[in-house]
């Protein structure tokens, strides 16, 4: 059965929309990362147009991250003070991110753009995290503990404007988590990701974050950078398709919940190298798309404005 979506201006199966948003819910919540960037580049791979599926999908990323927010509320492992020093900052990268997509719209630029963006930041993610993981999985394999983190003691501690933490049990500067909020925000409005696959590898080896906490605000920064994305990119750029949003936000919903009992039962070594895996097998995609030659090598279309 499909649907018709009225700003992307195509028909689409409603069921496989629904799987890939479930899919990936099910990995935010296990990870708590937004799933953003595998869930708009499926999308881009399905036919729907890079702009469409970059602003509709900070959408469903939205509800997904309130449903994990609430699971892990009743678990009591988001650390709310944290989450609104981080939010601070990523409400004012989204509306940076936000004006830098509708410039380079303006110049016709952003198919581009979003795509080479996937490329190089996919790469660059799941390259770290296959290697993070091969070396865990040979560690486990040899009898030997998994390498230790770095020292509490690096020069994100000695930074000015500190602030206490009491459900992290940290100490620390308000100006890293500013500039961390700030990346997520940009990203999120450009690259429609949650950004949450550099927030909890950022929170766990500079901020030194307790494991079991990091999740739970990660997803919290994330429910306000990106409903900040929905609404900025609904109103200035007109690309929000609310069918599609809808259909994702009920996958989004529904996967994420199962993913966060899956990620507090399973071990993560397996999970991790499969999730680096499809990763690169993405940026692979776009990679191979940027570089084809297309069957059509010129497009003529008239502007009537």
């Amino acid at each position: 059965m499909e649907v018709y979506l009225p700003v992307a201006e195509m028909s689409v199966h409603w069921l496989v929309i629904l799987g890939m948003s479930y899919a990936v819910g099910f990995l935010s919540g296990m990870f708590g990362v937004g799933g953003g960037f595998l869930l708009t580049p499926l999308m881009i791979f399905y036919g729907i147009p890079p702009t469409v599926a970059v602003a509709t999908t900070a959408s469903q990323i939205t509800a997904s991250s309130l449903s994990g927010v609430l699971a892990h509320w009743r678990r009591r492992t988001v650390d709310i003070k944290m989450g609104v020093v981080l939010a601070g900052g990523g409400i004012v990268g989204t509306a940076a991110g936000v004006f830098l997509f509708a410039a380079v719209r303006r110049m016709g630029q952003i198919d581009f753009l979003i795509s080479a963006s996937y490329v190089m930041l996919l790469g660059t993610i799941g390259g770290l995290m296959l290697n993070e993981s091969v070396r865990t999985l040979i560690s486990a394999r040899r009898g030997k503990s998994a390498p230790a983190r770095p020292s509490q003691h690096n020069w994100i501690f000695h930074l000015p404007i500190k602030m206490r933490f009491r459900v992290s049990k940290l100490y620390i500067s308000a100006i890293p988590l500013l500039a961390l909020g700030f990346a997520v925000g940009l990203l999120s409005a450009v690259m429609g990701v949650g950004g949450g696959f550099i927030a909890v590898p950022v929170m766990i080896y500079l901020f030194r974050m307790p494991t079991n906490v990091v999740v739970g605000t990660s997803m919290f920064l994330l429910l306000f950078v990106t409903a900040a994305a929905t609404v900025l990119h609904a109103v200035g750029n007109y690309s929000v398709d609310i069918v599609l949003a809808l259909v994702l936000i009920v996958g989004g919903v529904l996967g994420v919940q199962y993913g966060v009992r899956a990620g507090a039962s399973l071990r993560g070594e397996q999970l991790r190298f499969l999730l680096a895996a499809l990763v690169l097998a993405v940026a692979a995609r776009l990679l191979f798309d940027l570089v084809i030659t297309p069957d059509d090598l010129f497009t003529v279309t008239v502007n009537l404005s």
